[in-house]
């Protein structure tokens, strides 16, 4: 077995494009399975910024409150409370809410990891 002595540097730049290499091909399978991706500011603020999911969720859908409450058929107080968290949602609604969101529930809930649909 062979070694090769490098520069530090030169070995970060080296690893960095093998883990580009592989986030591209992630991406790439990815797209021919049709799935849907996200950002990595949506999943950080999804999963490791505390904020309610509904919120981060119908934001990064681009709609309003009332367009959410809307599409979900729910009041909008209802869908207040939710993103408040002076809800939790029943299983009914939070459905509504992430078919509404084009989501899955699990998403939606504190807890779970699942943040795709």
């Amino acid at each position: 077995m062979g070694y090769a002595l490098l520069p530090i540097e030169d070995y970060d730049e080296l690893r960095d494009q093998i883990e580009d290499a592989a986030d591209a091909e992630a991406l790439r399978k990815a797209q021919a399975r049709d799935e849907e991706t996200f950002p990595a500011a949506f999943v950080e603020r999804l999963l490791l910024s505390g904020e309610n999911r509904v919120r981060v969720w119908r934001e990064y859908r681009g709609m309003s409150a009332a367009q959410l409450a809307r599409r979900a058929n729910i009041p909008n107080a209802q869908l207040s409370a939710l993103e408040n968290g002076s809800s939790e949602g029943s299983v009914q609604t939070l459905r509504r809410v992430a078919d509404a969101l084009g989501t899955t529930i699990d998403s939606l809930v504190e807890g779970t990891s699942e943040s795709s649909g």
